[in-house]
């Protein structure tokens, strides 16, 4: 779903109560578990976690005058999202996750490239969000995105 918003507390405060609740919740646990160096950001019409242009001055590929993404948290029509980019560039990480999951959640990981679907709001794996955002720093994720998905 499309929000307009001018900031992450804009995008939050415009989302149905039950979705405001666990977003909310989804970006504390964000924004207390990612390292330092990372920015919180309106980033294509979601909430971003955003490695600034003071940090890579060369921003991202696709378009330089974009910071590098990094997380992204949306309410979309039918689930609430969280795009993670280190997951689909570091198969290990991606591999830990996939297999930590089930001890955290009841229900079977739905799952795309970067993108973790969460359809019930009731089972979201909030440790597991936190524990996911301090296995990559900045530079971590610099060096990911140079090696595996900047062409």
């Amino acid at each position: 779903m499309k929000y307009v918003a001018n900031s992450p507390k804009d995008y939050v405060d415009q989302l149905p109560r039950e979705r405001r609740e666990v977003i909310e919740k989804i970006r504390t646990v964000i924004l207390q578990n990612l390292p330092q160096g990372f920015k919180e950001q309106l980033s294509y019409g979601m909430l971003g976690y955003v490695v600034p242009h003071s940090v890579y001055p060369p921003g991202y590929h696709v378009n330089p005058e974009l910071p590098l993404p990094f997380i992204n948290l949306a309410s979309q029509k039918n689930f609430i999202a969280l795009y993670h980019s280190g997951i689909y560039a570091n198969t290990n990480l991606l591999d830990w996750f996939v297999a930590e999951y089930p001890k955290h959640c009841k229900l079977k990981l739905n799952m795309g490239k970067s993108c973790i679907r969460f359809k019930n709001l009731n089972d979201i794996p909030y440790t597991l969000i936190g524990e996911l955002c301090t296995k990559v720093t900045t530079k971590d994720w610099i060096t990911l995105y140079e090696k595996n998905i900047k062409k």
